[in-house]
C-alpha cells in the first residue's frame, strides 16, 4: 500500500471535500430529474428515465473510461472528467429553460453518468497520497460519513431548489458537482500507467469475491431505499412515511462510519463475516418482518454495517490491486455498486416487494458464505 507522498492536513481536507461533492448529482438527480420532467414532459417518470440512463452509462463506461487517463496525472484526469460532467449537466438545464426535446434530457444524463465511475476511481487511488497507510482506515470512515450525510441533504436542497425553478435545482446540481475539480489536491506528475509498467489482470478471484460482496451489500440497501414507500404501504402508513425506513438507515450508516473513523484499523476476516451475516439477517427481517417494528430492526441492522463494510472492501482492493490498474479496481468497486442498484431496481420492477426483498436476502446469504467458504481456506 502507498504510503502518504503529500505531508500536511490540508490536502487531506480538500480531498474529503472532493469526495463528499463527488456524488452530488447521483444524490440529488432523482428529485432534479423528477422536477425537471415534470416541468417538461409533465411526468415525473422522465427522471428515472434520466437516472437509469445515467446508472447504465456509468457501468458501461467505468473501465473504457479509467484507461483513457493513464498517461496523465490523476488529479489532472479527475479534473477533466469533473469538467466533462459539468458540462453535460449544465446542458440539461439549458435544455430545461428552452423546453428542448425530452430525449435530448436523456442523453445529457448518459454522458454526465459516464464518466463518474472513473471519476470515483481516480479519486479513490488519489487518497494514498494524502493518508499514511495507518491512517486509511480513519480517512475512509470520515469519506464515508460525510457521503451519507450528501446523500441526506443533496435531494432536500434539490427538492427546495427546484421548486422554486427546476432549473435552478440542476443548476445548483451542477455547481455543486463541480466543486471536485477545483478542490482535489495535486498529487505529483506521475501518470499512472508509469507507476508500475507490468501487466497484471484486475479481475482475479480475490478481487471478483469483494466486488461481488460490494454488488451484493448494494442491491440490499438499494431495495431499502427504492422500496422504502412500498414498505409504507405494506405496513398501512402514507407514502410519506417512507423516512421511518430511510432515515435510520442513514443515520447507522453515518454512525458506523463514525466508529469506523474512531477505531481506525482494517477489520479481521473474521469480523467481516459476522457483518455480512448482520446485512443478511437484516435483510431478511426487512423481507419476512412480520410487524413494522421488525422491519425497522432490520434496516438499523443493514445501516450499521454499510460504513465498516464498504471501508474494508475498499482496504482490502487496495492491497489486491496491482498499483498501476488502482483507478481502474476503485472504479469497479463503484461500478459493483450500482449494478446492484440496477439489480434491485430490476427485482422491485419485474416481482413483488416480498419476493424481491426475498431475493437480495439470498443474495446476501450466498456472498456470505462464499466468504465464509474462502476464510476457512486461507493458511
Amino acid at each position: 500500500m502507498t504510503v502518504a507522498a503529500t505531508s500536511g492536513r490540508w490536502p487531506l481536507l480538500r480531498w474529503f471535500a472532493a469526495s463528499a461533492t463527488l456524488p452530488v448529482p447521483q444524490a440529488a438527480g432523482p428529485v432534479a430529474f423528477s422536477l425537471v420532467a415534470l416541468s417538461v414532459i409533465g411526468e415525473t417518470s422522465g427522471g428515472a428515465a434520466m437516472m437509469l440512463a445515467m446508472t447504465l452509462a456509468q457501468v458501461a463506461g467505468a473501465i473504457p473510461i479509467t484507461r483513457l487517463g493513464r498517461k496523465l496525472p490523476g488529479a489532472t484526469f479527475l479534473r477533466l472528467l469533473v469538467a466533462f460532467r459539468t458540462v453535460a449537466l449544465g446542458a440539461v438545464a439549458l435544455c430545461a429553460h428552452y423546453q428542448v426535446p425530452f430525449a435530448w434530457f436523456v442523453v445529457l444524463a448518459a454522458l454526465a453518468g459516464a464518466v463518474n465511475g472513473a471519476a470515483f476511481g481516480y479519486l479513490r487511488s488519489l487518497l494514498t497520497h494524502f493518508a499514511a497507510a495507518g491512517r486509511l482506515p480513519r480517512a475512509l470512515g470520515i469519506s464515508t460519513t460525510l457521503n451519507e450525510l450528501t446523500f441526506v441533504l443533496a435531494p432536500v436542497a434539490a427538492a427546495g431548489l427546484g421548486s422554486i425553478s427546476p432549473v435552478l435545482g440542476i443548476a445548483a446540481v451542477t455547481a455543486l458537482g463541480a466543486l471536485p475539480a477545483l478542490l482535489v489536491p495535486a498529487a505529483g506528475n506521475t501518470p499512472v500507467e508509469d507507476l508500475r509498467p507490468a501487466r497484471a489482470s484486475v479481475l482475479t478471484p480475490a478481487i471478483l469475491l469483494w466486488l461481488a460482496c460490494a454488488a451484493a451489500g448494494g442491491s440490499t440497501v438499494a431495495a431499502i431505499e427504492i422500496g422504502a414507500v412500498a414498505l409504507a404501504l405494506k405496513f398501512g402508513y402514507a407514502p410519506a412515511l417512507a423516512i421511518l425506513f430511510t432515515v435510520p438507515l442513514c443515520l447507522t450508516a453515518m454512525a458506523g462510519g463514525i466508529w469506523v473513523s474512531v477505531r481506525n484499523r482494517i477489520a479481521s476476516r473474521g469480523i467481516v463475516v459476522t457483518q455480512l451475516a448482520v446485512m443478511m439477517l437484516g435483510a431478511a427481517l426487512v423481507a419476512l418482518g412480520p410487524s413494522l417494528a421488525t422491519t425497522v430492526a432490520g434496516t438499523l441492522l443493514i445501516g450499521s454495517v454499510m460504513a465498516p463494510l464498504s471501508t474494508y472492501y475498499s482496504l482490502v482492493l487496495d492491497t489486491l490491486a496491482p498499483p498501476h490498474k488502482r483507478p481502474e479496481v476503485f472504479a469497479l468497486l463503484r461500478t459493483a455498486n450500482a449494478m446492484g442498484v440496477i439489480f434491485a431496481s430490476a427485482l422491485l420492477t419485474a416481482a413483488s416487494l416480498t419476493t424481491a426483498l426475498i431475493v437480495v436476502t439470498g443474495t446476501m446469504a450466498a456472498v456470505t458464505l462464499t466468504v465464509a467458504a474462502a476464510s476457512r481456506s486461507r493458511p
